[in-house]
């Protein structure tokens, strides 16, 4: 059975032309054209992937995201936006994106993308640590949840599978290339894209004891990251 993708993009022509390059790649694609009808459609369990437009008339696309991340987790939801300021995209994936296209784009980036997705590895596939941190932090990377302050504070899936492959690869430096490859599974690390470093801005805010001054997720200048706990 070929992968369901749903596409929830108000622009007629942009989202037939995706659904369009999605089916000629062999997955099965649906376009809906407003948030409200994307969100009813996204909760049905019929999709494993939405790619989500954020301007859309009814509900914009990060308050659907927000709803949808209440009710499911497992959807992996790929951003497709105008917008590239840092706060705005890191906004979204505090909601719960798991990647984002700047448009304008080409389908087959797009396909890339979409691809990509797919071949990362599922959350409940491996057993995850429990980890105990400074401040009396706690991380329980089976449930994707952050324990501090008395909160619990929801990582999003990707935000997981990196925290994961930084604990597990604390012996060395993990690359940029690294993440893209390994945990992203793009098919190659030479892409133009900030959204290792956003993703690692966001997960600082979660786990570190004092974000500002990051202790644990390390910046190796000229490198990439370490874990150090």
């Amino acid at each position: 059975m070929p992968h369901s993708i749903l596409i929830v993009e108000d622009e007629t022509d942009l989202a037939n032309g995706v659904r369009d390059a999605l089916q000629h790649a062999g997955f099965a694609a649906d376009v809906t054209y407003d948030g409200r009808s994307g969100l009813a459609q996204a909760l049905s369990g019929k999709f494993e992937l939405i790619v989500l437009d954020l301007m859309l008339p009814g509900m914009n696309g990060l308050d659907l995201l927000r709803e949808l991340r209440k009710a499911r987790q497992d959807i992996r939801v790929l951003i497709l936006t105008a917008m590239s300021d840092e706060e705005h995209l890191l906004e979204s994936f505090q909601a719960g994106a798991d990647d984002y296209m700047s448009k304008p784009f080409s389908p087959r980036q797009l396909v890339a993308r979409v691809e990509a997705q797919f071949r990362r590895h599922a959350v409940e596939a491996n057993q995850r640590p429990f980890l105990d941190l400074p401040s009396g932090i706690k991380v329980d990377l089976s449930r994707l949840e952050v324990h501090r302050d008395g909160q619990v504070i929801a990582l999003t899936p990707r935000e997981g599978d990196i925290l994961d492959y930084l604990v597990r690869n604390r012996d060395r430096v993990v690359t940029r290339e690294d993440l893209l490859l390994d945990v992203w599974h793009y098919k190659s690390a030479n892409v133009e894209t900030r959204t290792v470093d956003i993703h690692i801005v966001g997960l600082r805010r979660k786990v570190e004891p004092d974000p500002a001054r990051p202790g644990l997720i390390q910046t190796v200048r000229g490198k990439g990251y370490r874990w150090f706990s």
